[in-house]
């Protein structure tokens, strides 16, 4: 019975110990500009257990740290996608996608093209 119980306690504490409090991922997130920065990263850095997210403008990068207990890729695509921006596995909604400042309208050819000139400062 000892032996049993023993075993049980070594595969929960396995379990609880594999979730990382401090998971590196990153993703590809859509957007122009420095105004699309700053609102992806607050997205991300206002969900449960983000502890770091950086997104770069011209890679569309976003580099994150979060706490595998806390949280989940998915639930940040979505916080993403819920400010407006599509990531390759979730697109945001056109009511979201709506709500974007104009200049940061990154599904917009013409858009895209003004910000390829090098000014992101917007």
């Amino acid at each position: 019975m000892k032996k049993i119980l023993i075993i049980a306690l070594v595969l929960i504490g396995t379990t609880t110990y594999a979730q990382n409090k401090n998971q590196r991922a990153s993703m590809e997130v859509d957007g122009v500009c420095m105004m699309c920065k700053k609102r992806i990263e607050k997205a991300c850095l206002t969900s449960k257990g983000v502890k770091s997210a950086v997104w770069n403008v011209k890679t569309h990068e976003l580099k994150l740290v979060y706490d595998a207990r806390k949280t989940d890729l998915q639930a940040i695509r979505t916080t993403i996608a819920n400010v407006g921006h599509d990531t390759k596995e979730l697109k945001a909604s056109d009511e979201a996608y709506a709500k974007v400042h104009p200049c940061c309208k990154y599904r917009d050819e013409e858009v895209k093209d003004d910000h390829r000139g090098g000014d992101d400062e917007h």
